[in-house]
């Protein structure tokens, strides 16, 4: 069902019996005039009973930044191992920003944290605060964003989670929540407006984490209203009317066989083996490597040359032969 079709439905409300959808608007389907009592319940809800995230329990911006980045392809149960291993191996900005970056790419692509190029970018971050900010960490998403590789989210995240000065976080679980729960159209400056309205001033910690909660918990793709205790059920126009669409979200390419794949197993391999000759590196990444076929030198030229231009690795010739290694 498309999301326009959900505004003028007649569906079976969850308590029961057919439910006409303009009726329900009359007390459902908007962003109250007065949010506070919205505000409250969600925060309650929130603070009685959470999953346990080990950056949820820090504010120092350091470990809260690598904990965003390293999410941004990675489920949360999994990033928990990575985060504790990346921390206690570079505990401080200070010390990431000393360390070899070939040393930091490879940690990223042994622990499978996607875009290996988010590690480079981490790593120039850290330099940026020791250098440019004598170790004081920007506090509020302006200044976060000139961080290398620091868009608007996650700013605006580090921003909240560590300085508790960040504008209303919207993400996809926070999009599903707005659109279901107030009918807040599937546009991003309905969601940002609505989502701005909502979020109680001088909370953005604990407001910002409570509705990502929300949408990872209560209101999933297939959600569980009841189960899960929604504190806003009494305001939800999708528990009214029983009808749960969602915005479109984007699919995520496949991975096996990608070219995300493929980058990686170039720098495990230069990891490995410090430097490769193109057809002793070609074997490596793929089994069906072949100098002359479709996956062949020409390939593999242009996947170095993409991974050089992240600034991950170094090609040069050698007695008339093309040799990678990742950049120091």
């Amino acid at each position: 069902m498309g999301g326009n079709d959900r505004h003028a439905q007649i569906g079976t409300g969850l308590n029961g019996g057919m439910t006409d959808q303009s009726t329900a608007t009359d007390r459902h389907g908007a962003v109250p005039a007065d949010p506070s009592a919205v505000q409250d319940a969600l925060v309650e809800w929130y603070e009685a009973d959470h999953r346990s995230y080990p950056w949820r329990e820090t504010t120092d911006p350091y470990e809260i930044l690598v904990s965003e980045v390293m999410s941004q392809q990675t489920q949360l149960d999994r990033v928990v191992d990575a985060w504790e291993d990346f921390l206690d191996r570079w505990p401080t900005a200070a010390a990431l920003a000393e360390a070899d970056r070939s040393d930091v790419v490879g940690f990223w692509t042994s622990h499978s944290l996607g875009y290996n190029n988010r590690a480079k970018y981490l790593h120039e971050a850290a330099g940026q605060v020791v250098d440019d900010y004598d170790g004081e960490w920007p506090r509020d998403p302006d200044g976060l964003s000139d961080l290398m590789g620091v868009g608007p989210y996650t700013a605006n995240a580090v921003a909240s989670f560590a300085f508790n000065n960040g504008n209303a976080v919207v993400d996809t679980n926070v999009k599903r929540v707005l659109y279901r729960a107030f009918d807040v159209p599937d546009d991003d400056s309905e969601f940002e407006a609505a989502a701005s309205k909502l979020m109680p001033g001088g909370q953005s910690r604990v407001w910002n984490n409570a509705i990502m909660e929300l949408g990872g918990v209560a209101c999933e793709k297939t959600p569980d209203c009841d189960g899960a205790q929604c504190p806003w059920r009494e305001w939800c126009s999708a528990y009214e009317t029983g009808d749960f669409t969602a915005p479109d979200v984007p699919t995520q390419p496949e991975f096996e066989g990608s070219r995300r794949q493929m980058r990686g197993r170039v720098i495990s391999a230069l990891k490995e083996y410090d430097e490769l000759q193109l057809d002793q590196l070609g074997p490596r990444v793929r089994v069906d490597y072949a100098p002359e076929g479709e996956y062949g030198r020409e390939w593999l030229r242009g996947l170095l040359e993409d991974l050089a231009d992240d600034g991950l690795v170094d090609v040069e010739n050698s007695d008339g032969e093309a040799v990678a290694r990742l950049q120091r």
